[in-house]
This record gives structure tokens, sequence and C-alpha cells, in this order.
């Protein structure tokens, strides 16, 4: 797992994503899911790319229900492209890194 990952939960998401200056792609996950576990590995090459410029979050569903409820999050994975605390874009399901790099570069 890479150290540019940024880990959040229901009590620090606030700050950790809507607060930030730079655009973050939040992936909503669960240790249990294995298409999270396939993403998982593109997830952390963008987070080392865009660091300083964008970054990449993850929230465990299972331990922070009120933020996946909040963004109704019915399908893992379920990535969130915020900005300026607003979604910019939403992907369901497991996709490749270009589609998430294209997905950061548009919010750039």
């Amino acid at each position: 797992m890479s150290q540019d990952v940024i880990h959040t939960s229901d009590a620090d998401f606030d700050a950790t994503v809507l607060a930030s200056e730079e655009p973050v792609l939040v992936d909503f996950w669960a240790p249990w899911c294995g298409p999270c576990k396939m993403i998982a590995p593109a997830l952390d090459e963008l987070a080392g790319e865009y660091a300083g410029r964008a970054k990449v979050v993850k929230i465990d569903i299972d331990q922070n229900r009120a933020t996946a409820m909040k963004y109704h999050v019915r399908s893992i994975p379920m990535l969130l492209l915020f900005k300026g605390g607003q979604v910019q874009a939403t992907q369901i399901g497991a996709v490749g890194k270009p589609v998430l790099a294209q997905m950061i570069d548009k919010a750039l």
C-alpha cells in the first residue's frame, strides 16, 4: 500500500476531503471487495504520481457508514472526485488506471 494514499473516516472526512485545496479522488471500498482490491495498485500509483497536485483517499464503508450513506454508496468500488468540496465526477466499478487518471486530470 502506498504511503501517499490517505485513509479517512466519518470523523475526519470533511477536513480531509471537503476542505482540501487540491482535487480529491475518494475510493469507497471494503476489505472483502474483490474489485476494490483489484484497483488498489492503480490508486497507489496515482497517489504517488499526483502527490502535491491531487489526493487519493480511501474510506472503508463498513467502518464509516455515515459517509457512505451521505453519498449514496450502494455498490463498490465507487469513486467520487471532489473539488472545492463538491462532487465533480463519479465512477462505479473497477476501471483501469487511465480512466481514473482522466478523472483527476479534468479537475486539475
